[in-house]
């Protein structure tokens, strides 16, 4: 891109990695230069916990207040009843209004350690689209709002093509879901001057039909930002592990699995994840990408105690930097090590029930097709009976279950 940025929150985008794409950037730097702006980025309450995939949007945020503007975390109270079809081929599964009260609850948590919620001027706010949604009566909405809506301009947006395309039912109900998002861009805009909706390249149509919205409505200059999706120098999907989603909350993930994540990043990713994931100047992210060999352990493990301590604090990184090392270079048992405690009504139980409740595996088919490549470990040993019976005896002491190098559990007797 040959535009050059004059504040400072466009130019930390591009330079650490963040930018795919703006409706206008030179009409958003001159904005962010003229005073403070605010801006927000949407989510959809799904699950109880945030994961690492929406962790590159939530940094987006902490850089916008970082450099002197005020960011909205907005929690979609309303939309989630609906469901956004981006992308997708089949409809979310319809959640209750409990369920995404307690998801938002348990959501709300992590946005408190990246985002600093106070009544200064660039102060994060937390908001639920609930507020307005809620209320709304359907036809002042369809008269006051649909009208605004081209139905074969929202058809040729992607997200919504390539269903169709796939001859894959898209229903009515989801098909609102954007007009509920623009709808969303004009409140803040409304309410709370908000100029700017931010989210990853696939809210792309989403954005700009908020924007297309309130200009017609309010007749107001906002703008969009998307940030790329995110792939592993290996194609997967960001935020996805062998064991399933890598989730922020402390409660589903432990520190050290969380570590363990950022630790076990392939060498070609470890350059790039240090510019999106943490704050270290970026030409000490780049000196680290280009260490060599063995070398490039270094720069892996700055790169998880930086973003560990983002999340969990710099305790909890130490913690768990010193439990690898005692993992790994001493062969010990961390402290800190996913454990499994079990009864003694729980005994005996075979070796391949141990690896599955220790997670280890998903399976018991999976624990033994471990056990039979060579996969597994019982206290450093290679385990290649997968008819082991496990009594109290054995667990007079934690013994300690491996699956390959890199991942180890603890069981003990409670």
């Amino acid at each position: 891109m040959t535009y050059h940025p004059k504040s400072d929150f466009i130019a930390t985008m591009i330079e650490r990695g963040f930018l795919a794409d703006c409706t206008d950037y030179q009409g958003l730097d001159e904005a962010l230069i003229s005073g403070v702006q605010t801006a927000y980025i949407g989510y959809d309450a799904t699950a109880q916990s945030l994961h690492v995939g929406h962790l590159m949007n939530i940094m987006v945020l902490r850089w916008l207040q970082k450099t002197g503007h005020k960011p909205i975390t907005l929690m979609g109270g309303g939309t989630t009843k609906v469901g956004d079809p981006s992308f997708r081929s089949d409809e979310r599964p319809l959640l209750g209004p409990e369920q995404i009260d307690a998801n938002i609850a348990g959501m709300q948590k992590v946005f408190a350690k990246y985002l600093s919620y106070d009544d200064s001027e660039t102060g994060a706010l937390m908001l639920n689209n609930a507020e307005w949604l809620d209320s709304l009566n359907y036809l002042d909405f369809l008269r006051d709002i649909g009208r605004h809506f081209s139905v074969n301009r929202m058809l040729s947006f992607e997200s919504v093509k390539s269903r169709l395309d796939r001859e894959q039912s898209l229903s009515f109900l989801e098909f609102n879901y954007m007009i509920l998002q623009a709808y969303d861009f004009l409140e803040l805009n409304r309410r709370y001057s908000c100029v700017l909706q931010m989210g990853g390249s696939d809210q792309w149509g989403n954005i700009v039909n908020g924007i297309d919205l309130t200009r017609r409505v309010l007749d107001h200059e906002i703008y969009g930002l998307t940030t790329p999706l995110l792939t592993t120098s290996d194609g997967r999907k960001m935020g996805k592990s062998q064991g399933g989603a890598v989730w922020l909350n402390g409660d589903m993930l432990s520190a050290y699995e969380f570590w363990q994540f950022w630790r076990n990043t392939t060498d070609a990713d470890v350059g790039r994840f240090l510019k999106i994931f943490t704050e270290l100047p970026v030409d000490e992210c780049d000196r680290l990408a280009a260490l060599q060999g063995s070398e490039i352990n270094e720069a892996k493990i700055r790169l998880a105690n930086e973003v560990t301590t983002l999340l969990h604090g710099a305790e909890a990184a130490a913690t768990a930097a010193a439990t690898a090392r005692e993992v790994f270079e001493k062969g010990g048992v961390g402290d800190d090590l996913p454990t499994l405690t079990l009864r003694a009504d729980d005994l005996p139980t075979s070796i391949v029930q141990l690896i599955v409740k220790s997670g280890l595996a998903k399976t018991g088919k999976e624990a033994k097709r471990l056990i039979a490549e060579n996969g597994a470990k019982l206290d450093d040993a290679p385990l290649t009976d997968a008819g082991l019976m496990i009594d109290a005896g054995a667990l007079s002491s934690p013994i300690k279950l491996s699956a390959g190098k890199k991942r180890h559990a603890l069981v003990q007797l409670g």
